[in-house]
């Protein structure tokens, strides 16, 4: 039965699992801190609140409505999902079809292919059998 666990924890996929929840923690804070220092404070002095949860709030027999409250959660939402997308899912996508293609990501050096060298060991020894 140990063994089995320590297989299960040795398996690539459950790091990568682990790596991706602490990577997913760290940029959550990056995220949140962009958008409480930058975005927050913009969208605020725009509607001239101190932040988005007491834009239009109102009571009505004694129940207290937030629309700012519901604006600040869909604010936050989207731009989490537009920092994932634009830092992380469009890049990969782009390496992804790279690869399909065959292309070299622009950070691999791009190798000459057996035809190639070939070609280039023949044309190296013709020269040497010149007089």
């Amino acid at each position: 039965m140990v063994k089995g666990f320590k297989d299960f924890i040795a398996r690539g996929n459950v790091v990568d699992l682990a790596v991706a929840v602490v990577i997913g923690a760290a940029f959550a804070m990056v995220i949140s801190a962009i958008v409480d220092g930058l975005i927050t404070p913009l969208i605020a002095a725009i509607f001239g609140e101190p932040d988005l949860t007491s834009v239009a709030t109102f009571e009505v027999n004694g129940a207290v409505f937030s629309l700012g409250l519901v604006l600040d959660a869909l604010f936050n939402f989207l731009a989490v999902a537009a920092a994932i997308y634009f830092l992380v899912v469009v890049p990969l996508n782009k390496l992804a079809e790279r690869r399909k293609r065959g292309e070299a990501a622009p950070d691999e050096p791009v190798s000459p292919t057996e035809i190639q060298l070939l070609t280039e060991i023949r044309d190296a020894l013709e020269v040497r059998k010149q007089p």
